[in-house]
């Protein structure tokens, strides 16, 4: 069967790969874990990813065009599940943890309403797909990485709950003025994330992309294979660990309070993974940094990483 066209009960019901018994560390976005006595934990935190995918009937995106993103989306839901890992972030924390039939907060609630896909939802695909049209994408066109982070910077001006800056650092560049200006606009917190993108990654950024997912900021990596994208949240040895967009889901309707059937935004069997060496060159890395203090820190490490790794992932002068 092909992975666009798996149901949910095939997800839920079928076999998967268990998580692989090892002495190495398991990173997940900043966080490190023994995979021999914490693998539980390991599952508990994927799990609490927000997992966005193909959907099929939802409202005709611009009025008369495709009601199913299957077979162009899966760059656009990466987007979608890095920028919701910034959004609970954000909002909830990096310890915060889903369980099934749990009572949730209203900022959980809010933060999946802003994706439900919608024409007026903040990050829904019926925006990103219309937003992409300026960028020069045809809707139900594939994205590259590139793009889906222009979309997100201009998508996230709107936001005005969440207050999210949004930084696309272009060339491997990240220019630490353009970032303190940011700041201002968050009232002197960044509260907000930024892409690294990358077109031309070499054999040593593949240890760099490996030292993203240990940094505290981390909010994973969107890329993958041509026409065939993916979110990285992690590592274990020289295995990535991934979210995959590619299942197909019908689309959501929330209630009328709001309440939204949330089972179908979490992954709950053991996530993906992939050699490094297969990562297509074409990425881009996320970081949230809440305060100054939190981005100083960021810079901090990104250059020890650097200069052990030797790529030249980031720049520096007055950049970094």
């Amino acid at each position: 069967m092909d992975a666009a066209t798996l149901t949910y009960d095939t997800l839920r019901f079928g076999e998967f790969e268990d998580f692989p018994e090892t002495s190495e560390p398991v990173w997940i976005l900043g966080k490190e874990y023994n995979a021999l006595t914490e693998k539980d934990d390991i599952l508990s935190d994927v799990t609490s990813r927000l997992w966005f995918t193909y959907r099929k009937n939802f409202p005709p995106i611009g009025g008369t065009g495709p009601t199913s993103d299957t077979g162009w989306g899966c760059m656009l839901r990466c987007g979608q599940m890095i920028l919701g890992e910034a959004l609970m972030r954000r909002h909830l924390g990096r310890d915060w943890r889903w369980a099934r039939g749990q009572k949730q907060r209203e900022e959980y609630i809010s933060i999946l309403n802003a994706f439900i896909d919608k024409k007026d939802s903040y990050y829904s695909i019926h925006q990103i797909a219309q937003m992409g049209v300026g960028e020069g994408k045809p809707i139900g066109q594939w994205y590259g990485p590139n793009t889906v982070a222009q979309v997100l910077k201009k998508l996230a001006v709107f936001d005005t709950w969440s207050r999210l800056v949004v930084h696309v650092a272009m060339d491997n560049t990240v220019v630490i003025e353009e970032i303190s200006e940011c700041s201002c606009v968050a009232t002197l917190c960044l509260r907000g994330f930024f892409f690294s993108s990358c077109g031309r990654i070499q054999p040593k950024a593949c240890l760099f992309s490996q030292q993203c997912f240990m940094l505290p900021q981390s909010l994973g990596v969107i890329g993958g294979k041509p026409n065939s994208a993916h979110y990285f949240i992690g590592f274990v040895g020289e295995e990535l660990i991934y979210l995959d967009p590619h299942t197909t889901q019908p689309a959501v309707e929330p209630s009328e309070d709001g309440q939204v059937l949330d089972e179908m935004y979490h992954c709950q069997h053991p996530p993906c993974r992939m050699h490094i060496c297969e990562l297509d060159p074409s990425i881009a890395a996320g970081f949230f940094c809440r305060t100054e203090d939190e981005f100083d820190d960021w810079c901090m490490r990104i250059r020890r990483v650097c200069l052990c790794e030797h790529c030249s992932f980031v720049a520096s002068s007055t950049h970094l």
